[in-house]
């Protein structure tokens, strides 16, 4: 084996692993995040939260079990559009060097915003120390964490169109992720346009929700069809 086959061989080795742990990881956080839905705003139905959200300490530590896993994801998904990058031939890196360029964005704000929350917030309430929490606060419809998760997840679905240009069309399964990339963008230009006509400045989570979703199972699709296309390229 030549010492560039060597390399290559690393490199889809590395992509292989990182794609099965990024899609086992990102499986546990989806159904953990679905088993904590939010009791504020308008999907909540029944013993909803309300501003200033000081009374939000009897949910301490349950409804924030969710975003440990999502920040591990977060960075998963990270290195997983590094992997890509390596993947994809040197005449298209430049769309995936801005893909991954995105994601840095995406992450560094995801990370931080989830990192608030299982940090700041909760000693927070612990203490009584309630000055600005309805600012911070999940539980705040139209607060900084939501705003934040918002760009971040908007930031991701750049992310997936930039690398979607430069995966190869030289294989079914290929063109299969590309317009796994693409339509994920789509749909998230589509839920962000219609939720802001209908309900303007007061789109409040439920963009957030739309585009967690869409980006989520983006990410499940694309890690188990990575796996596969990193899988067949290694040289045993």
């Amino acid at each position: 084996m030549s010492k560039q086959a060597y390399e290559k061989n690393i490199i889809f080795r590395f992509g292989f692993y990182t794609s099965i742990l990024f899609l086992i990881i990102t499986l546990i956080t989806f159904a953990i995040a679905i088993c904590t839905p939010p009791l504020s705003g308008p999907g909540c139905v029944a013993n909803c939260f309300e501003y200033p959200y000081t009374d939000i300490i009897s949910r301490f530590p349950r409804d924030y079990y969710w975003m440990y896993p999502a920040i591990l994801l977060t960075l998963c998904y990270l290195v997983f559009m590094v992997c890509i990058h390596n993947y994809v031939s040197d005449q298209k890196k430049i769309f995936s060097q801005i893909g991954v360029l995105f994601s840095v964005i995406s992450t560094l704000i995801l990370v931080v915003d989830y990192f608030v929350q299982v940090s700041v917030i909760q000693p927070s309430l612990l203490l009584g120390e309630t000055d600005g929490i309805s600012l911070l606060t999940q539980y705040n419809p139209h607060g900084l964490f939501i705003a934040l998760e918002d760009i971040g997840y908007i930031m991701m679905s750049f992310s997936f169109l930039f690398i979607a240009f430069a995966i190869s069309k030289s294989s079914k399964l290929e063109k299969s992720l590309r317009w796994v990339f693409i339509i994920s963008f789509i749909l998230m230009v589509i839920s962000f346009t219609g939720i802001s006509i209908v309900h303007g400045i007061k789109r409040e989570y439920r963009f957030e929700i739309a585009v967690i979703t869409i980006n989520w199972f983006a990410l499940i699709i694309s890690a188990f069809m990575m796996s596969k296309i990193f899988k067949r390229s290694i040289i045993n």
